[in-house]
């Protein structure tokens, strides 16, 4: 088991009041933490399945890109169970960057939305209905949380680094 060294650990935002702010500033927080718990990880075992259903860590955000995309962006993930596997060719660095260019571009969109309760635009998505801003803000909270703490628990039996 390798020696444990602690990150930096970075508490629960503190938003203003307004939902928005609140439920955006929690996802943020999220966002950074999974990004951080990838960055730097060694290879190959980045990219070795940590659990028997094949997860890694490097899997764990490349999903996260593909659910970003989806939800905010539109675009259409026609196998999510291949999300998991990140491109062979792609250096941790480029995940992490893919990911962090994905996270942009989901804000601008989410800066144009003042209304949670209004439908999220979504550019190239005909014939479904859009879900709300709120519910796809509250779906990317939970969706990249539950993957932030598994990716906690694997980068741990990587290198033994802990933290948010």
């Amino acid at each position: 088991m390798p020696t444990a060294a602690r990150r930096n650990d970075t508490p629960p935002p503190r938003t203003a009041n307004s939902e928005s702010d609140v439920l955006r500033g929690f996802l943020d927080y999220l966002r950074a933490s999974i990004a951080a718990k990838v960055d730097g990880a060694a290879e190959p075992q980045v990219r070795a399945a940590a659990v028997p259903s094949g997860t890694s860590l490097l899997g764990l955000l490349s999903h996260l890109i593909a659910v970003e995309s989806a939800t905010f962006l539109g675009e259409r993930v026609a196998d999510w169970q291949a999300t998991f596997r990140p491109d062979p060719a792609d250096s941790v660095a480029d995940v992490v960057a893919s990911y962090r260019a994905t996270v942009d571009r989901a804000n601008k969109v989410l800066d144009a939305c003042a209304d949670l309760g209004a439908p999220l635009p979504r550019p190239g998505r005909s014939g479904r209905p859009s879900p709300s801003v709120r519910w796809a803000l509250t779906h990317m909270i939970e969706e990249t949380g539950r993957h932030a703490g598994h990716a906690d628990i694997i980068r741990e039996l990587i290198d033994g680094a802990t933290g948010r």
